[in-house]
């Protein structure tokens, strides 16, 4: 053991005090070639030769210092710092190639990086719970189609599903429901909106959320009808109460309700959806106070999840799920239904799915656009690195005179790949630490693109050991890329040829020039990949955003509105209504406005089954319904193409009346005139079955999402429906700045009603906010193709300068025997116009096989459109040609007679 510790510190003292080692060795090897020496001369050999055979018993001063060193282990350790050192002198002397290289790798790795870091949040991060891998989800396997009306694919449970799932499973040790939700805290004017958490009495138990102050929910909360209670989010808890921890007892104002808090959840918690986070939590057992009954068997709101029994699995919870369904189906089947949706939902399955990373609809609505984007980042760097490996090539075929003097001189082939790798290292590992610097930046940057006025994110943006992995492993594999190849080349040299040729000024060798046409024609395949995906995006994007929805946008504003300390009777509510609307209308700004229930474009949809006369359509059909007062149609542009609009003598008490679209029209009533047609709709709890009349078509618009097609839309007048909220959404128009209307509308209101809570969206903001997928792929993906495209022209550009400096004494001597300097820039020409051509049709091949996989992320454009392909072939190719023609033109104008004489 001692001698293993004197080893280590005898190696450890010649990495830290080498020159002192040094010295001390230089000196014990004089000490003894010294005695050697008086040794022979004792023996009256002349010092001369005494010291000739001295050394000679030695073995040699230097051939002893290199044992000595290989002897303790650590001369590699020596060597790379030399490397390191002389790699670092070598690009710093080229300081040009040297910040392209590191800029264009740091730009690669930290966009890689800054992806990965998004999907790491949204995807593969665990929740903040003990044990998340024991989490999973109860939902109905494939959603419940809408309930057989709609085109919703909600997999959701209804409370009373909740209630038989918990008290039938086995499969887990507990069980919990929960549910996401708005709420207003406050009171009138000053309410502000916040996030509201649904959870059962036992949900934080189940996840070991544990209280930073106070208590949590417990079984008591769990009973219908439990007195309601409310927990807060711990950044809530210190943005509006300071963190002042004698907030347990008081009450908080939710919807109009004191509320008493009980406690705060760990800072940690921040709920069970990714990429939100909730501010206060209350027990699902008394959301029957706000409105959400838990009594009504076809009204889904809640998520369930469990956390699974020793020995249980994912599978075999979902296999006792789906054991359990009949009978929880059958005794839950809602009775106010249509006999096809009762037996529809008889027929639902419930599944079970690991939930170990929460849920989030973040991660369902990017899922694709996130792998897609990793997938073009990736392509970025490939770029990134095949053009540092052209230049990499260049440079070593550049060096080959100073190559072949070392190998010349005795080094070893070994070395010089170390060398040559080890500048190649050290770009690498410049390159990752500049791009693991940017990642955060540009991370930032992709969360600002996602969010949107009405739905913020809250990501918590960590380099974990993922990330800090990912980005390590992508700068190992650039270093193997663009660093191994360049360097066993080089090694190759031979040191009499290349000596030869540096004297004699030979042309290329096109064997070594085959490598780098083969790079530069990969660029190009893969830029214009790149490039073709970029136009696809953008094209898709602006077909979004031009596109005609048939509705007004400029000037448009919804309003909604809640007063929940005047809620109008049932006898009053029209009239109260109508009184809101008169005050909104006598606003100076406002030009228009008018009641809906449905406001256009927002997401949402409502959707009714309806019968026509047997004559026209035997089968039922299914229609979009909205319910809006006289002048919607105005409000919001819509176009009166036959028959009349409503006013107001369509009352509650008047015959029942009714608007259809054009697509209603022609799809359902065919060349019938829909005027006078009768449509009954069929009965759902709370609507109950009603005739109206056709008495008129409107304009084709968008309805829900500007991405679904129009879909049949049936308008019945506000005074006709049959179950009216207490206080409607109203759209106003005007010319005036959204600012000021809405102070003017919120004036004007308060007057009248001076606790109504009133909040507004701009039509155009949410339109735009809805297109924050598409908004983001356009914004990168052209981002990254015009990357792609300046990447491949200096790779093209710097192969052509490179071959043009290789050819000079070829050119010298065409020019020297007349040829004409035209012909030469042909000629020149002619290797890029080649390279361009090969690489485009790769890519062009390679650019329809990789778009065909994202057709669906596409609007109003095909994955293979043609002209979008020509357009970004013709882009690239004439940057190419155009930057490769500098290089030709400047060899043209060169001196003939100064080329031969430099060589």
């Amino acid at each position: 053991m001692g001698r293993w510790i004197a080893k280590f510190v005898l190696r450890c003292r010649s990495l830290v005090a080498s020159k002192r080692v040094e010295t001390e060795l230089d000196d014990e090897l004089h000490f003894h070639l010294e005695r050697h020496i008086e040794a022979q001369v004792s023996r009256g050999v002349a010092p001369e030769e005494a010291r000739r055979q001295a050394v000679i018993a030695i073995g040699g001063l230097d051939q002893q210092k290199d044992a000595c060193r290989d002897t303790r282990g650590v001369t590699w350790i020596d060597h790379f710092v030399r490397d390191i050192r002389y790699a670092a002198r070598m690009l710093r002397g080229n300081p040009g190639f040297t910040l392209v290289a590191i800029f264009s790798l740091a730009l690669g790795i930290g966009a890689n990086t800054a992806i990965f870091q998004l999907i790491e949040a949204v995807r593969l991060r665990s929740l903040p719970v003990p044990r998340a891998g024991e989490l999973t989800e109860v939902r109905i396997a494939s959603g419940n189609g809408g309930f057989g009306i709609s085109e919703n694919e909600n997999s959701q449970l209804t409370f009373p599903i909740w209630e038989e799932l918990r008290d039938q499973q086995r499969a887990f040790s507990g069980v919990f429901a929960w549910g996401t939700t708005g709420f207003l805290v406050g009171s009138g004017p000053d309410a502000r909106p916040v996030a509201g958490l649904w959870v059962s009495g036992e949900a934080f138990a189940i996840l070991s959320v544990t209280p930073a102050l106070g208590r949590l929910f417990g079984p008591a909360d769990d009973q219908r009808g439990c007195p309601p209670t409310v927990v807060l989010n711990d950044a809530f808890w210190r943005a509006q109460f300071g963190g002042d921890p004698s907030v347990i007892g008081r009450t908080l104002t939710i919807l109009d309700r004191a509320v008493p808090i009980i406690g705060v959840t760990a800072p940690e918690f921040f709920g069970l959806e990714v990429g939100k986070r909730f501010d206060i939590a209350l027990p699902a057992c008394a959301a029957a106070l706000w409105g959400n009954p838990t009594d009504r068997r076809d009204y889904f709101w809640l998520s369930a999840m469990g956390r699974l029994r020793k020995g249980w699995t994912v599978g075999s919870a979902a296999e006792h799920v789906d054991a359990l369904s009949r009978g929880i189906f059958d005794a839950t089947a809602p009775v106010d239904r249509q006999p096809s949706s009762i037996e529809r939902y008889r027929r639902f399955r419930l599944t079970a799915l690991p939930a170990a990373n929460g849920v989030s609809s973040l991660r369902t609505t990017y899922a694709s656009a996130l792998w897609l984007l990793l997938g073009m980042t990736g392509l970025v760097l490939l770029i990134a690195c095949t053009n540092l490996m052209n230049l990499l090539l260049a440079r070593a075929s550049a060096r080959e005179h100073e190559i072949a003097v070392r190998l010349a001189i005795g080094a070893a082939r070994a070395r010089v790949i170390s060398q040559l790798l080890t500048e190649s290292i050290l770009l690498a590992g410049c390159g990752a630490g500049l791009g693991i610097v940017l990642a955060p930046s540009l991370s930032r940057s992709l969360v600002a693109l996602l969010a949107t006025t009405n739905n913020p994110l809250d990501l918590e943006l960590r380099t974990a050991w993922p990330v800090l992995a990912f980005a390590s492993a992508v700068g190992l594999a650039t270093c193997v890329l663009f660093g191994l190849l360049p360097a066993f080349r080089a090694s190759r040299t031979d040191p009499g040829v290349a000596m030869k040729a540096a004297g004699r000024g030979l042309t290329a060798n096109r064997d070594r020039l085959l490598m780098q046409r083969c790079l530069v024609t990969t660029q190009v395949a893969i830029s214009l990949v790149l490039l073709f995906g970029a136009a696809l995006f953008v094209r898709s994007f602006r077909n979004l955003t031009t596109l005609d929805t048939g509705l007004r946008r400029d000037g448009v504003l919804f309003a909604m509105f809640a007063d929940f300390s005047d809620r109008p009777s049932p006898e009053r509510m029209l009239a109260a209504q109508s009184e809101l609307l008169d005050r909104i209308r006598s606003v100076p700004h406002v030009d228009s406005a008018a009641i809906t229930t449905q406001f256009p474009l927002n997401g949402s949809s409502w959707t009714q089954s309806v019968e026509l006369p047997a004559s026209i359509a035997p089968e039922r059909r299914s229609s979009k319904f909205t319910y809006v007062s006289p002048r919607y149609f105005n409000t919001v542009g819509m176009r009166v193409l036959a028959g009349r609009d409503f006013d107001e003598t369509d009352t509650a008490a008047s015959r029942k009346v009714a608007l259809v679209n054009e697509t209603f029209a022609r799809r359902y009533l065919g060349p019938a005139n829909p005027i006078g047609v009768t449509v009954r709709t069929v009965a759902e709890p709370r609507f109950p079955s009603a005739l109206y009349e056709v008495i008129g078509v409107v304009s084709d618009t968008k309805y829900s999402a500007l991405r679904e097609p129009i879909p049949p839309i049936t308008f019945v007048p506000i005074a006709q429906h049959p179950s009216p909220r207490p206080w409607p959404g109203i759209v106003i128009r005007s010319s005036a700045p959204p600012s000021t209307v809405m102070a003017a509308v919120k004036r004007a209101v308060g007057d009248l009603h001076p606790n109504m809570t009133m909040g507004f969206t701009v039509f155009d903001t949410q339109v735009r906010d809805g297109l924050a997928r598409e908004r983001i792929l356009a914004w990168l993906a052209g981002s990254f193709g015009i990357l792609a495209a300046l990447l491949a022209t200096i790779g093209g550009y710097g192969v052509i300068s490179y071959l043009v400096v290789r050819r000079r004494h070829e050119i010298a001597i065409r020019l020297a025997l007349g040829s004409g300097r035209m012909r030469v820039v042909r000629l020149i020409l002619r290797e890029i116009a080649i390279l361009l051509v090969v690489g485009l049709v790769l890519g062009g091949v390679l650019a329809v096989a990789v778009a065909s996989g994202a057709g669906s992320l596409l609007f109003g454009l095909s994955p293979r459109d043609p002209v979008t392909l020509v357009e970004a072939a013709g882009v690239l190719a004439t940057i190419g040609f155009l930057a490769s023609s500098l290089p030709a033109f400047r060899a043209s104008r060169g001196d003939a007679t100064a080329a031969l004489r430099s060589e």
